[in-house]
Formats: structure tokens, sequence, C-alpha cells
């Protein structure tokens, strides 16, 4: 599949999950800790899940804002997108990721919140890159 690329960035990691993550411009510039329930010791950086689950949350209101145009819908401006991304062992080997959205639209009519919804999900790089690889729960708050 071809992607016409209109926006690339580049982040560098060092030391692992217990190392620090920048992007080129600066703008993200994290420490990462490792979580205790992955055997590390915590600490106050953050790790891949988190910055994951914020990227995908971010880019789904996007892509409910894309959708909404194609429908003809005005997105509440108090919109919520919650990503709970979780991390283990596959039944396969190695380890793979979840990750659950909870969608909050706020003053919209169910059913066409669902299919706003439902037509974001079409629409969004984060959805398209994990479809087939990643289970993604999508709720409806």
């Amino acid at each position: 599949m071809a992607v016409d690329v209109k926006y690339s960035t580049k982040a560098t990691a060092t030391g692992g999950r217990d190392g620090h993550a920048r992007s080129e411009d600066g703008a993200l510039d994290v420490k990462l800790s490792t979580p205790k329930e992955l055997g590390g010791a915590g600490g106050d950086g953050a790790n891949p899940e988190q910055l994951f689950a914020a990227g995908y949350s971010a880019c789904f209101i996007g892509a409910l804002k894309a959708a909404g145009a194609q429908m003809k819908l005005k997105i509440p401006a108090d919109t919520q997108v919650s990503a709970t991304v979780g991390i283990g062992p596959r039944s396969e080997g190695g380890f793979g990721i979840t990750a659950n959205l909870v969608v909050s639209l706020p003053g919209l009519d169910r059913d066409e919140a669902q299919k706003l919804v439902d037509t974001a999900h079409q629409i969004c790089p984060y959805s398209n890159a994990t479809r087939g690889n990643v289970d993604v729960g999508l709720t409806l708050a």
C-alpha cells in the first residue's frame, strides 16, 4: 500500500525502556522507566505504552473530526478519547499489545455517535496500522 507522506518526524531512544527518548525537534523529550509489572523499578519516567496511548487518543480525535466533516456532524469541543494500552506475552511467543478506546461525544445522538466512531476507526492512521495485528476495542461512553 502506497502512502503519500505529508509529514514525517524522527525520534531517537537510548537505553531502552530505562532510558530516554527525544524527537529531532526537541518537542518531545522524555525519561523512560520500565513499570514494575514488567520487571522494572518503576519510577517517574514514561513508557512506550503510555506514549502509544497518548498518540492513539489524540489521533483518533483527529479521525473523529475528519469523519464528522464527511458526515456533516459537528464534533463537540469537549470530545474525549481515553486509550488503555496493555502489554504482555503472546500465546504464539514474544509480546503483544492491546488497545481499548473509550470515546465520549457529549450531546450527540447515540446512533450518530456510534456511526461516527465506526467511520473514524476506518480513517485513523493508528487504527489502520494496528488492524489485524492488535486487538482494539471501541466503546462509546
